[in-house]
């Protein structure tokens, strides 16, 4: 099974009302990101069978953009046990209802997304990753052998990615 973890995008500055900061959209950077993001998943051929986000709208907002670039706009569902609040074992539980697919993604909230990645990893959870905003890992669990990190990107190197690919990047020369 591969998993592929997924933070949400930008959003700007919490609110100090939860009710407010569950409705807390992703702002234009966030929108960027998230389309960023998906073509860069894209061009690299990711196929999920599922995409699962946190019902919060920032991660629904990035979750429904990156399933248009992919081309799964009707893939998307929403699961409690990625709000921000949920637990590890929420999190297992969710994978466990997932396992028969080949690969899933799931879109949600820091600190308990980079905590989810980090103890699915490592049997001690120990704060390794840090998922910032936009940020995307791919993990691979095959069931004889641990979880394996296969990469991760953050949202700021695939726009430098992106920025250079569309620049030439054999420097110039001048015949004479």
């Amino acid at each position: 099974m591969v998993i592929y973890f997924l933070r949400h995008a930008n959003a700007g500055e919490r609110k100090f009302s939860p009710a407010q900061d569950d409705k807390r959209p992703i702002d234009q950077l966030g929108i960027e990101q998230s389309h960023s993001v998906g073509r860069a998943l894209a061009s690299m051929k990711v196929r999920v069978d599922s995409l699962i986000t946190s019902p919060l709208l920032r991660a629904s907002q990035t979750a429904a953009i990156v399933s248009e670039e992919l081309g799964r706009e009707e893939k998307v569902t929403t699961d409690a046990a990625l709000r921000p609040e949920a637990t590890y074992e929420d999190f297992l539980q969710l994978v466990t209802r997932h396992y028969r697919q080949k690969a899933i993604m799931v879109v949600g909230h820091n600190p308990n997304l980079s905590e989810f990645l980090n103890k699915f990893l490592s049997p001690t959870g120990a704060p390794l990753i840090d998922l910032k905003k936009g940020a995307i890992a791919k993990v691979e669990k095959d069931g004889r052998r641990p979880p394996q990190l296969k990469w991760l990107l953050t949202a700021k190197l695939i726009r430098s990615l992106q920025e250079a690919s569309a620049k030439s990047s054999r420097p110039k020369t001048v015949l004479k």
